[in-house]
């Protein structure tokens, strides 16, 4: 049972790699139906006066992707910041600076997922209210997937919204880099890593990029 919240000395003692392999062990118990159960009330206690989660998730805000849940991790254990399409922007990026400079993450996950809506839109040119500008975001990947492609570049076709999917992630985690010399130099250090994975919706698997 889960019922010890992690604090500053684990941590620190955490290597990016190891918070890496702990975050897919977790969704290998997900898959196999094997989530560790959790003591929510010790957890609760024990984060009142302050947290270290070991890791930072750029996710969608997709209800069938509880990041969390198919982490299998509990209170106190990552950041999660979330927009549709999961993409970076000035928000975001302050949120995984403070996530590993200010609090001590040692990873940052960009995290997309099988037939992602966003994306969807983006490969349709959807243009409706804020969602326009919103969508703009992932139109690089749509481009590079776009090079890729002989048949259909609209959502009809499944291989070029899964291609789509992978190269937003990968182009996230790219523009991370360029647009946050902090978690830049931090990656060079190696004090954190900046990596990437696509969540199957059939599956449940998370697939690293």
């Amino acid at each position: 049972m889960k019922n010890i919240a992690i604090t500053k000395d684990v941590q620190s003692a955490l290597s990016p790699s190891q918070v890496l392999q702990d975050l897919l062990e977790g969704n290998n118990r997900f898959v196999d139906g094997n989530s560790q159960s959790t003591d929510n009330s010790a957890l609760v206690n024990q984060t009142t006066g302050g947290q270290f989660p070991k890791a930072v998730v750029l996710s969608c805000i997709d209800s069938r992707v509880p990041v969390e849940t198919v982490l299998d991790q509990a209170i106190g254990d990552v950041f999660v910041a979330r927009v549709a399409g999961n993409f970076e922007n000035v928000d975001i990026l302050g949120s995984l600076e403070y996530s590993c400079k200010v609090a001590g993450s040692k990873l940052v996950l960009v995290l997309g997922h099988e037939s992602c809506g966003a994306v969807k839109a983006a490969c349709d040119g959807v243009e409706l209210g804020n969602i326009t500008a919103m969508l703009d975001n992932i139109v690089p990947a749509v481009r590079k997937a776009t090079e890729e492609e002989d048949g259909l570049t609209t959502s009809e076709n499944s291989a070029f919204v899964a291609r789509t999917v992978k190269y937003n992630v990968i182009l996230t985690m790219d523009r991370i880099r360029e647009k946050s010399p902090i978690l830049a130099e931090m990656e060079d250090k190696g004090e954190i890593q900046i990596v990437g994975a696509v969540y199957s919706l059939h599956s449940g698997k998370v697939e690293m990029v």
